[in-house]
């Protein structure tokens, strides 16, 4: 039992969470560590800050991506302390500034994640220099050292990457293959006794969620880096391989679903689904085996007692069908079991192919592969022009961006109007809170207050006790690694770290008192106040503005895979790249639709519309793709086939028509119900194996697609 523990701390440690968080620590605080030494420490955290605010957007991802984002930071947030360190003395001028700059940067969100960033660390710098009024001379030092400190961090972060430069892909790598394994444990669950189908169900979703952005992240670094994408390495083929094989494994994993309520009814009284649930159990610990060794450079154990574990289940299935003299077992329920016992063995075979790869002669002999990895990636060029088509109230970021500006210019006037010493703790308050959507400031704006009052109680705490200026120094380095590693992984226990290590820090310099605790505890609240109140009321955006969008992005993914796998019948020579990318896209709106869906939860209820029918829509869409899954392996894993495809024609056309007639209906409901007939396939008369199999599916699709086609009939957005 103590291991589990023991394995996630060590897990942790080797992430890519944890590794940001010593870069961050040691970047930020090496600066004021060492000019303290020569009596120079306001020199020192000043550099500090520029390290500081440059961090904001080093997040994961390609390094070419990294540096040219963090060389841009550096630039802007050195003109801008110029701009505001020059200006601040004019309260109104400063107050303009505020307003525009909130608008500008924030409508950074238009370019992606990383351009937000940009945006972000500009933000704060503005904040954090707005109550800091020097003379000219001094500002213009000051703004050397923040740019001297911002090319100090940089280059610190590309040399971490020269040391290591497939560190980041092991992690993330490894982090993808965990969250398959969660999965799969999920996956499990369905096989145990008294489940909640719906509650597992909607976990399984949330992870989905989850699968998909940890692979979107594994691409990014993966296809974006060329020393992998050109082969040039074995370790660069070895991840290549890994990962493709994994997202392979992840569509098997997908492709098994059934009606499990009918198999519980059947084989409860015969113990063998609990011997299924064990079994999973037992893959997904081995993808944990792999995820950790990629972390650590260790080589998986070969899953020698799990090869036994499905040769016992097989022979379970072998003795249940052979004594089923008094029919108690139906047929189709003991073909259901042999199906996803196969499934099993092709999971289990795809485990065992990865972990040859780790094999040390084996790596050196890997192939490559052959992938157009452009047509996997997305990339967001800076077009001048989609920030113009952004500038209108349609637009959900410009909404976003002149809400910020707005808010922050009201906690401007509030700071200004009391007597606290760091009154500018509120706009930072209402900069990290304030999100585009309604739900994740409602979120982030729980997580900060919780993380807050709880760190700064822990901060007192410490003040109190603790006098040791060695004792300090190390839990304000405890508490530094503790807010950056945990920022992106966990909000709530990053502020509670950062809050402890503000008020030690507070102290070291000489103007730490308890009333600082309280201090930030009131700015925490009336920031947060001010930015909740105002998500809601100042051009809210709400998810059910963008479900229209999201349901027909479904529908048309759903179909364009569907098409996809049709042609795996159909042609003898098959493009296998058009193939993978439809079945990505199937993922990305999936994951997309399921997020909104669980965002929803957290808006007011009169903006929760229908909930019921898009739980509905969400999980026939997900059946219908995991079904999709189902007949992509009968073709690629067993090589079934269809003598005469031209039978299967008619109810593949009227699936597709059936799909084009729900997208109609989405794009304008008028009211109207309308009956199609379903479809038989033609009875089949070949002996060949696997095609009745391969026509009953097609069966099953038609009959979920004839179901989401009812649906959308009553769906009116």
């Amino acid at each position: 039992m103590l291991h589990r523990p023991i394995r996630n701390i060590h897990d942790f440690l080797l992430s890519t969470y944890f590794a940001d968080g010593l870069r961050i620590t040691l970047g930020v605080l090496c600066p004021s560590l060492i000019l303290a030494q020569f009596s120079m420490l306001q020199y020192g955290m000043t550099l500090s800050l520029g390290a500081l605010c440059v961090s904001v957007v080093d997040t994961p991802g390609p390094i070419v991506h990294r540096r040219n984002a963090m060389l841009i930071t550096t630039a802007l947030i050195t003109l801008i302390f110029i701009v505001v360190g020059l200006t601040n003395s004019n309260v109104y001028f400063t107050g303009t500034l505020i307003v525009l700059f909130s608008i500008v940067f924030s409508m950074f969100f238009v370019y992606g994640t990383r351009a937000a960033a940009i945006g972000t660390a500009s933000l704060l710098i503005m904040v954090l220099s707005i109550d800091d009024v020097r003379p000219w001379n001094e500002v213009l030092i000051s703004s050397g050292l923040i740019l001297a400190g911002s090319l100090w961090y940089t280059s610190l972060s590309y040399f971490f990457y020269r040391i290591r430069p497939y560190r980041l892909v092991q992690q993330t790598l490894s982090d993808s293959i965990h969250e398959v394994g969660l999965f799969l444990r999920a996956k499990a669950k369905f096989y145990h006794k008294n489940i909640n189908y719906d509650q597992n169900y909607a976990d399984l979703l949330q992870l989905q969620v989850l699968v998909h952005e940890k692979q979107d992240a594994v691409r990014e670094v993966l296809f974006k880096t060329r020393e992998i994408v050109r082969d040039s390495t074995p370790e660069g083929r070895f991840l290549l391989l890994v990962f493709v094989d994994m997202v392979d494994l992840f569509e098997q994993v997908m492709s098994t679903y059934y009606n499990y309520d009918n198999l519980h009814q059947q084989f409860d009284s015969s113990g063998i689904l609990s011997n299924y649930e064990s079994v999973i159990i037992k893959i997904a610990d081995e993808l944990d085996e792999i995820a950790f060794s990629l972390k650590t450079g260790g080589t998986p154990r070969p899953p020698t007692s799990l090869i036994e574990d499905v040769e016992r289940l097989r022979n379970e299935i072998t003795n249940l069908e052979s004594n089923n003299t008094d029919g108690k077992y139906n047929t189709l329920g003991i073909i259901a079991l042999k199906n996803i016992e196969v499934n099993i063995e092709n999971i289990l075979a795809r485990v065992k192919t990865i972990n040859g790869y780790f094999n040390k002669k084996e790596k050196k002999n890997l192939k490559p592969r052959e992938i157009e990895v452009e047509r996997f990636i997305t990339r967001q060029n800076i077009d001048i022009k989609l920030l113009y088509e952004n500038i209108t109230f349609s637009s959900s970021t410009f909404r976003h961006s002149l809400r910020v500006a707005i808010v922050m210019l009201i906690g401007f006037i509030v700071a200004k109007s009391l007597s606290f010493s760091h009154s500018y703790w509120i706009l930072l308050t209402i900069l990290v809170i304030s999100k585009p959507g309604f739900s994740l400031t409602k979120k982030r704006n729980y997580e900060r207050i919780i993380g807050t009052v709880v760190g700064a109680f822990v901060g007192m705490g410490i003040l109190v006790y603790i006098h040791d200026k060695h004792t300090l120094f190390f839990i304000l380095l405890i508490c530094m690694i503790g807010s950056y590693s945990f920022q992106r992984k966990n909000y709530v226990v990053s502020v509670l770290f950062m809050t402890p290590y503000i008020l030690v820090l507070f102290d070291f310099l000489g103007m730490g008192s308890l009333s600082i605790a309280r201090e930030r505890i009131y700015d925490t609240l009336i920031g947060s106040g001010i930015a909740i109140l105002a998500s809601y009321s100042l051009f809210p955006n709400w998810e059910y503005e963008k479900l229209k969008e999201a349901m027909l992005d479904m529908l048309k993914a759903n179909m364009r895979y569907f098409e996809e796998v049709t042609y795996l019948y159909a042609e003898q020579v098959h493009n296998l790249t058009n193939y993978k990318v439809a079945r990505k896209e199937v993922y990305v709106t999936t994951a997309n639709l399921a997020s909104m869906f669980q965002r929803m939860f957290s808006e007011p209820k009169s903006k929760q519309v229908l909930m019921t029918e898009l739980h509905q829509f969400t999980a026939l869409n997900h059946l219908f793709s995991s079904y999709i899954a189902s007949l992509s392996l009968y073709k690629k894993e067993h090589d079934f086939s269809v003598s005469n495809y031209e039978t299967l024609k008619p109810v593949v056309q009227n699936t597709i028509y059936l799909f084009n007639l729900s997208i109609d209906n989405l794009q304008s409901n008028k009211g109207l119900t309308s009956n199609v007939p379903l479809i038989r396939s033609a009875e089949i008369t070949s002996g060949q194996t696997g095609e009745a199999s391969i026509s009953e599916q097609f069966d099953s699709l038609q009959k979920v697609a004839y179901d989401i086609f009812k649906l959308s009939e009553k769906i009116k957005i």
